[in-house]
Order: structure tokens, then C-alpha cells, then sequence
């Protein structure tokens, strides 16, 4: 339904169909917080979709992989919710935050496909007038609904950042169940029409303990799990950092060897390119930012403005042989070896890697929305 509707609404221009990917992509990123579930549910529709409209394998996997990033810096995003848990600052800010910086990163490699699409002719689609663009936005409207529930419920001090969680996942558990019908009692596959609360109604307490219902229960319990625990060790770390005065001392150090805040920021970005690499970006984290945030605060810099620095090179990390995540997905959604995954998606990556030093030494980027909305940051050193 979200691809239906970026289609609709950008799919006329040339490259449209790549340039629906990337736009949906942004927007499925606004609802599940994770770059790989991005890959998996944008790219496994998109990219078929490209190959039988012209497109060659390459590039369509070149496209979702890169665009596949945005999931974790368009809130809300898992990773955001490690960085704070492990700096103490505020979810709500860091979401706030990542807004215009997601859409700075999506809006570049749109702007790159269009280019080349003019350059290298690429299919361009057809113009389907507005009904098209308001019959698939209200078919999309239920699940995009999630976004306002979110982040309109944490801003408008309705509800926190947990209990906005908690909210969504149960709008998302009725419009799925009961709305879409794409899962529980009420889902019939293999047909296209699903069957209706009205010749069904015990499916109101059937869903309920439904196969569906449970598979979903059991999957969101692992990640709940593996994200308790990772947030756990980072609380270990920090509090072993802090007893030992280990910040201090580097913040000492690079004080006395004259480094200032540009330095401090290209070392962070050296350091965060080589680990995300190899390790996967919520790990990452809690190694190095219980160490550099400290630093980061005796040099005057935002915490949140390095939150955001930290969150684009995780992005890169996703596509960066050898252990990039979003590598090895797209190589399995669009059935392609590894290395050619790798170099199909290197043009795109050379954006996202302008879009890192813009985002670094350019900080109103992600610092003036949250101030903006929610004030001036108070920093107690």
C-alpha cells in the first residue's frame, strides 16, 4: 500500500519507480525504526517491479539497500533509543532530531536518481492524476496513521516515548487484524478477499489467541529481549567508563595535545566508518558512545547533534563490506552474489557520504527542529 502510493506520487518523474522506492522506503522507515526490516519489506516488491519495468538488477538493488538506511535515522528508530539510553539525553529530542536530517538523506538520493535517470534515459512512468494518489493514500492512511499516533502523541505531551510504543502496537495489532486483515481470523490466503467482522464476529475474541497473533507476540518478545539486553551492557559500560575516569583522562589528553571540536569530530567519524565494518550498529554503540560523549561535552558539542553524527555513520556502516547488514539482505532479497551488491550500491554511498560531513560540521541540521519545539537543551557537565 505505501508502495502503491509513492508510486502514484512520484513514479511520473524519470527514474519514478526507483525514486517510489526511496520515498517509501522513508516512509516504512517512520514506522518500523530498523534499516534490514526497511530492505526486506520495501525491496522485496520494488526491486522485482524495477527489473520488469527495465530497470537492471544493480541499480534497483543499488537504490534499496542505500535508501534502506534511512530506517534508522528517520524516527522513530531503534538506534536512537540505544544512544539515548546509553548518553542519558532525550528519545523525544533524538527523534526530533533525525526529522530533518532523514529527510535531507532521502531527498539527496532522489535527487541523484533523477540525475541519473536523465543522464542514462532510465524508464519513466506514467502520471495517474490525483484520484490515484487519494484512492492509495487513503488504502495507505491506516498504517501511516502510526507516524502522527508516535510522534504526534509524544510531542504533544499526550503520552512518553514508552507508552507511545505501547499505543502504536496496539493500533497496529487491530488495523492489521480487523482493517487490513492481513493476519488473524479474519485473513483467508490465497484469496484477494479477505472475510468480514460481520459474517465473522468471534473473530473479536479468537484473534486474540489466533497462530498469527502469536507468531507476532513471539517475534516482538525477541527483540524486546535482545534490546533490553543490549541496553543493559551499555548502562554497564558507562557506569565502569565513569568509575574509571576513563573519558576524562582522553578528554585530558586531547585537550593537552590541542584538539578542538573538528579534530575530536573526524577521529569519532575514522573510529565509527572502521567499526560499523564489522560490528553491528547497536553494539557499536554502546562501546563508543559511553567513551566519546563525555569528550564530546568538555568540547562544547551537542549531545544531540552527535547522536545524529553517531546514527549516519551506523547508516554507512549498513553498506560497508564486510559485515554491512544491509548488504548481505538486499544480496538475499534481490538474489544477488555479495560483492555485486557491494558495488552496485557504491555510487549511492558516495551521497550518504557528503550527507555525513554536511551533517557533522553543518549541526543546526539536526539541532534546530528539537529546539525549535521543545527549547534550548539544558547540558550538566
Amino acid at each position: 500500500r505505501i508502495i502503491r502510493f509513492s508510486i502514484a506520487l512520484v513514479g511520473h518523474f524519470p527514474g519514478g519507480l526507483a525514486i517510489a522506492g526511496v520515498f517509501a522506503c522513508m516512509l516504512f522507515a517512520a514506522l518500523s525504526g530498523s534499516s534490514p526490516a526497511t530492505v526486506v519489506a520495501i525491496g522485496s516488491i520494488v526491486i522485482a517491479g524495477m527489473r520488469e519495468t527495465g530497470y537492471t538488477k544493480e541499480f534497483a538493488a543499488g537504490v534499496i539497500a542505500n535508501a534502506g538506511t534511512l530506517g534508522i535515522l528517520i524516527p522513530p528508530s531503534i538506534v536512537m533509543v540505544v544512544y539515548a539510553s546509553a548518553t542519558d539525553v532525550s528519545v523525544g529530542r533524538m527523534f526530533l532530531a533525525g526529522v530533518i536530517p532523514g529527510l535531507l538523506a532521502g531527498t539527496m538520493l532522489m535527487l541523484t536518481i533523477y540525475i541519473m535517470a536523465r543522464v542514462k534515459k532510465l524508464p519513466q512512468g506514467e502520471w495517474r492524476g490525483w484520484g490515484e494518489v487519494i484512492t492509495s493514500g487513503r488504502e495507505a492512511g491506516w498504517g501511516l496513521m502510526l507516524i502522527v499516533i508516535i510522534l504526534g502523541g509524544i510531542y504533544g505531551g499526550i503520552f512518553t516515548p514508552t507508552e507511545a510504543a505501547a499505543v502504536a502496537a496496539v493500533y497496529a495489532f487491530l488495523i492489521a487484524s480487523f482493517v487490513y486483515r492481513d493476519m488473524g481470523p479474519l485473513h483467508v490466503k490465497g484469496e484477494a478477499n479477505n472475510l468480514s467482522l460481520m459474517r465473522k464476529p468471534i473473530a473479536l475474541v479468537t484473534v486474540f489467541f489466533h497462530r498469527d497473533t502469536r507468531d507476532t507476540l513471539f517475534e516482538a518478545g525477541k527483540l524486546t529481549i535482545t534490546l533490553m539486553f543490549i541496553i543493559a551492557n551499555a548502562l554497564i559500560l558507562k557506569h565502569v567508563l565513569t568509575d574509571e575516569q576513563i573519558p576524562q583522562q582522553i578528554s585530558a589528553a586531547m585537550l593537552n595535545a590541542g584538539f578542538g571540536p573538528i579534530m575530536f569530530l573526524i577521529i569519532v567519524n575514522v573510529i565509527l566508518l572502521i567499526g560499523g565494518q564489522f560490528m553491528e550498529p547497536s553494539g557499536l554503540l554502546i562501546i563508543v558512545a559511553p567513551l566519546v560523549f563525555p569528550i564530546a561535552i568538555e568540547l562544547g558539542i551537542d549531545p544531540i547533534h552527535l547522536g545524529i553524527i553517531m546514527v549516519v555513520n551506523m547508516e554507512i556502516g549498513m553498506i560497508t563490506p564486510p559485515v554491512g547488514l544491509n548488504l548481505f539482505v538486499t544480496s538475499g532479497v534481490a538474489n544477488m552474489p555479495m560483492m555485486n551488491v557491494v558495488k552496485a550500491a557504491l555510487p549511492f554511498t558516495a551521497v550518504l557520504f557528503v550527507f555525513l560531513i554536511m551533517v557533522t560540521y553543518i549541526p543546526i541540521i539536526s539541532t534546530w527542529l528539537p529546539t525549535m519545539m521543545m527549547g534550548p537543551e539544558i547540558i550538566t557537565r
